[in-house]
């Protein structure tokens, strides 16, 4: 382990961190929106046009305040220092995606995600074993490592862009982002699993909670690529870290659904001339609120409410196997 002089096994250390990273991150916030790049609207997305103006790409910001505080007050291992490299390549890339004067090409996204997650799946494997539990069953499955990489650049690179297709509404990419990752360390704490990533786990919950204080409707700022993608691998990567990356699906069904479904949509209509959902616009968010009339915090909190349901019978299911 890199152990930091400032921690030293200290609960007392850990929770000032957090203290200070929500402290910071609010600052920072406060400081630097204004030299942000500023959104264009979005001309496809309900409502996008009320996005035009506000700063964007704020994820950069919530982002290194977690790397910084995880480098300062968390023992992280080499692994882990890889994953918080490769956390920060997506902060990046989404940033100077956030920044550009054209948005960037779709499919040059699509493969700096999928490079990502290669060097993801290589380096989980380098550091555990290609085996997962199905938690609800009690079954251990081990299969050939090569199977077990390509499982997860799926589950990487599916992370990363149901997650940016997902924020579009003031608060709800980083809420249930909140309900995703309050999962998954529940998970973590039934099956014993992922200690070395509980902590950061709390400390990435606790930056997106300083964002939410200004990206709550009506919004101040957004995240933009910087942060939606950084969330999407770093819920990958907690995931993966319980030893039962299946639960990926229950916990973050939501995001799955509200990103993903519009994913599909598009790849079958464009490569196999396959049309669904005709009558359903995606993301799903925008489907409630054009056509159903649900205003942006029913949006919010009727989703995370979802969610929650779904986490929480989840967690039983897990609680009754042990």
């Amino acid at each position: 382990m890199i152990q930091k002089f400032l921690v030293q096994d200290s609960p007392m250390v850990a929770a000032v961190g957090l203290l200070l990273a929500f402290a910071l991150t609010c600052m920072l916030l406060t400081k630097l929106s204004s030299f942000l790049p500023k959104d264009a609207g979005r001309a496809f997305a309900h409502d996008g046009s009320l996005s035009a103006g506000k700063p964007r790409g704020a994820g950069i910001i919530f982002v290194l305040v977690f790397i910084a505080a995880a480098i300062l007050f968390a023992p992280v291992s080499v692994e882990t220092m890889i994953y918080l490299m490769l956390i920060a390549g997506e902060m990046l890339t989404g940033y100077m995606d956030d920044a550009a004067e054209h948005p960037w090409n779709e499919y040059k996204k699509g493969l700096l995600d999928l490079i990502i997650a290669i060097i993801l799946a290589v380096t989980y494997l380098n550091h555990n074993e290609s085996s997962f539990t199905l938690a609800t069953m009690g079954i251990t499955v081990t299969v050939p490592p090569v199977v077990f990489a390509v499982l997860t650049v799926i589950l990487v690179w599916t992370s990363i862009n149901v997650t940016n297709c997902a924020d579009g509404v003031d608060g709800l990419s980083g809420t249930l982002v909140l309900v995703t990752l309050t999962t998954i360390y529940v998970i973590n704490g039934i099956l014993g699993k992922g200690s070395d990533l509980q902590y950061l786990i709390l400390l990435f919950g606790i930056c997106i909670l300083g964002y939410l204080w200004y990206n709550a409707t009506p919004s101040r700022l957004l995240m933009g690529d910087a942060g939606s993608r950084a969330m999407g691998i770093f819920i990958s990567i907690a995931i993966l870290k319980t030893g039962s990356p299946f639960l990926y699906i229950p916990a973050a069904i939501v995001l799955i659904l509200d990103g993903g479904l519009g994913l599909v949509k598009v790849a079958l209509l464009r490569f196999l001339k396959i049309g669904i959902l005709k009558h359903t616009r995606t993301p799903l968010h925008d489907h409630v609120r054009k056509v159903m009339g649900w205003s942006n915090t029913q949006t919010v909190f009727r989703f995370a409410i979802i969610q929650i349901v779904v986490s929480a019978a989840t967690v039983y299911l897990l609680l009754m196997r042990k």
